[in-house]
């Protein structure tokens, strides 16, 4: 091979490749390059879905907020909803059970 034809593409990136793959430097450099990388797409990946998440509830809120809005215009343009509120009976109250403090010894506890 003479010089002339490291020159060509080609073989220029096919040297390149060989350097790369033979050298463990470039191995390590290469190897904690792809981990940053992914880390990386993964870390924006985590960004877009939280992203998304605060916007779809922040959507939903908005559309009940409105909804609420529009449900009290409703009832201050009828106020004949109001009148026929029903009084609520009160359930049977289960008995509370008396509670007594225990009286100490005075000797150390265990």
């Amino acid at each position: 091979m003479e010089p002339a034809d490291f020159v060509e593409p080609e073989i220029a990136v096919t040297a390149a490749i060989t350097a790369a793959i033979c050298s463990p430097g470039a191995r390590k450099a290469m190897r904690k390059g792809l981990v940053y990388g992914i880390a990386g797409v993964l870390t924006a990946g985590d960004v877009v879905t939280s992203f998304a998440r605060s916007m779809r509830q922040g959507v939903e809120q908005t559309g009940n907020g409105k909804a609420a809005a529009t449900a009290v215009k409703e009832e201050a343009a009828q106020p004949s909803k109001k009148a026929e509120i029903k009084a609520v009976e009160p359930e049977a109250a289960e008995p509370q059970r008396k509670t007594t403090k225990k009286k100490s010894t005075g000797g150390k506890s265990a």
